[in-house]
Order: structure tokens, then C-alpha cells, then sequence
């Protein structure tokens, strides 16, 4: 079936699917932005506001800058703990694909193992 020049199938599904998996990083990173300058933005404290108000070229750079360097720590400590590789490994378990290509290569080692 097609529709506007564009075959619909399942491939065309997953693909857009897969397409936008990746763009919500950057949606994440363009809304912990927004949420980061809607907080600095509605502190009711006179003297913080004043400060900010005054200030906005150097704290708004220095936030961004805190959430890097915040980012890359938890990122460390992912990748330290190891959660991402049990989480890969949860998933291509569930992967019946990756399964399938599992089975495969354990018989063509089992029949190398035989000659």
C-alpha cells in the first residue's frame, strides 16, 4: 500500500519508529533546557531573581555548563555500575532476531565442533 509516494509497510513503520527513538534525546535535551530556564526564571526569592536578572549571561552559560559536566558524572556511573550492558542484554533476550541469530551461530559451532 502506498500513500503519498511512500510504500507503508512494516519496514516503514519501524524505521519512522527508529527515527523517532533518536530525536527524543534531543527533544530531552531541549526540555531539561526549557524546564532549567522555567525554574530559574519563576524563583520568587527578590534578592536570587535580582542576582539573575542582573547576571543572565554568566548564570545561564554556568547552567548549562552544570548540566554537562552533571551529565557526563551520571553517565560514568552508569557505565561503571554497568546498567546500560544489563540493559542491552535484557533487551536482545527479548530480541527474537537476535535469538534467532543466537541459535544459529550455537549449531554452526556445534558443527564445526564435530569435523
Amino acid at each position: 500500500m502506498r500513500f503519498l509516494g511512500i510504500k507503508m509497510d512494516k519496514r516503514t513503520f519501524i524505521r519512522w519508529k527508529i527515527y523517532i527513538d533518536r530525536a527524543r534525546m534531543y527533544i530531552n535535551y531541549t526540555s531539561f533546557l526549557m524546564i532549567a530556564f522555567m525554574f530559574l526564571n519563576d524563583l520568587k526569592d527578590e534578592t536570587i531573581r535580582t542576582f539573575l536578572d542582573e547576571n543572565k549571561w554568566i548564570t545561564y552559560p554556568v547552567m548549562m555548563v552544570a548540566f554537562v559536566v552533571f551529565s557526563l558524572i551520571l553517565g560514568r556511573i552508569d557505565t561503571k555500575l554497568g546498567l546500560r550492558k544489563e540493559e542491552m542484554r535484557n533487551a536482545a533476550v527479548e530480541n527474537p532476531v537476535t535469538m534467532e541469530m543466537l541459535e544459529n551461530l550455537r549449531e554452526i559451532k556445534a558443527k564445526l565442533n564435530e569435523r
